[in-house]
C-alpha cells in the first residue's frame, strides 16, 4: 500500500511539473487527478501536498536560470550584475500585490472558490482570452523583448494580474503571461518573468501551508514524508522538461494551442461534474 501511494505521488508530481508553467492550470489538472486517482491520505495532508509539491517545479526554475538570476556570477560584468539585481527588484515589487492579497484571502478562496465549477469556468474563460489576444497579436511587435527592459511600473501591473491567479483554474503562469503581453512584453520575456515571479510566491505559499499544517496539530508520518518527497522530485524533473519545451515552442508559435486545450479541458470538467451531480440527485427507486 505504501509503494502504491508513493507511485501515485510521483504521478501527481509529473502532472504538477507539466502544468505549473504551461498556461493550462495545475489546479484544474490536480482536481481531476484527485477525482480519478485519489491518494489514501488525510484531507489536511492533501491540502498541504497540493501546494508544497510545487516546490519541485520552482526548483527547476532556479536550476535552469541559475546563471541568469545569480548576481554574483563571476563571469558577469558589473553592468550585467546590476541588471540582474534589477530583475530581482522587479520580481519583488511584482510579487507584493499577490503576497498581500494572498495572506488576507487565502483561506477564504480555498473555502469558497475551490470547486470544479469555478475551475471549469476559469479554464474556459482564459482559454478564450488567449485565443482572442493572440489573434490581435498576429502582426504586433512587442516593445519589451527581455525582462531587463521591463519597467518597475510594468512589473507592478503584471503583479496585479497575478492576483487573479488566486481563483482556482486560472493558471498563475497563464494570467501573468496574458497581462504581460497586454502591456507590450514579448512572449518569451512574459514567460520568463512569469517563471521568476513564481519563485518567491510559491516558496511563500509552500511555507505558509507547511506552517498551517503543523500549527493545526498535524504530524508528518514517515510514509507521508516519502510521498511528499516523491511528488517534489518528480515535479522537479518534469518541470525542467516542460520549461525547456515551452521556451522552445513559443519562439515559433503563439499561445492559441493552449487556449484551445483549456477550453476543451474546461468543457470536459464541467460536463463530468454536472453529470455526477445529476446522477447523485436522481431519486433512488423504492424497493
Amino acid at each position: 500500500m505504501e509503494i502504491l501511494q508513493l507511485l501515485k505521488s510521483i504521478i501527481y508530481g509529473i502532472v504538477e511539473g507539466v502544468t505549473e508553467f504551461l498556461p493550462i492550470s495545475s489546479t484544474g489538472h490536480l482536481l481531476l487527478l484527485e477525482e480519478f486517482l485519489p491518494m489514501e491520505a488525510s484531507a489536511a495532508f492533501m491540502e498541504m501536498f497540493d501546494v508544497v509539491v510545487q516546490l519541485g517545479a520552482i526548483l527547476a526554475v532556479l536550476v535552469l536560470y541559475f546563471h541568469k538570476l545569480n548576481p554574483f556570477a563571476p563571469r558577469k560584468s558589473p553592468k550585467q550584475r546590476q541588471l540582474t539585481w534589477g530583475v530581482w527588484c522587479k520580481v519583488v515589487v511584482g510579487c507584493l500585490p499577490a503576497a498581500v492579497i494572498g495572506l488576507l484571502f487565502d483561506d477564504w478562496m480555498d473555502e469558497h472558490l475551490y470547486n470544479a465549477y469555478v475551475v471549469a469556468a476559469m479554464l474556459i474563460l482564459y482559454g478564450i482570452l488567449f485565443i482572442v489576444l493572440e489573434t490581435k497579436n498576429r502582426k504586433r511587435s512587442f516593445p519589451v523583448q527581455n525582462v531587463a527592459q521591463l519597467s518597475y511600473v510594468g512589473a507592478v501591473l503584471i503583479g496585479l494580474f497575478q492576483i487573479l491567479a488566486m481563483v482556482p483554474g486560472t493558471s498563475r503562469s497563464g494570467v501573468t503571461i496574458l497581462g504581460a503581453m497586454l502591456l507590450g512584453v514579448s512572449r518569451t520575456a512574459a514567460a520568463e518573468f512569469s517563471f521568476f515571479l513564481s519563485i518567491p510566491i510559491m516558496f511563500g505559499a509552500s511555507g505558509l501551508k507547511l506552517v498551517k499544517f503543523f500549527l493545526d496539530g498535524n504530524l508528518l508520518t514517515a510514509t507521508e514524508g516519502w510521498i511528499l518527497l516523491g511528488g517534489v522530485v518528480s515535479a522537479f524533473i518534469v518541470a525542467m522538461i516542460a520549461i525547456r519545451f515551452l521556451m522552445s515552442y513559443i519562439k515559433q508559435h503563439d499561445f492559441k494551442a493552449f487556449g484551445y486545450y483549456r477550453i476543451g479541458l474546461g468543457v470536459l470538467v464541467l460536463a463530468y461534474y454536472l453529470m455526477q451531480a445529476f446522477v447523485n440527485a436522481a431519486p433512488v427507486p423504492a424497493t
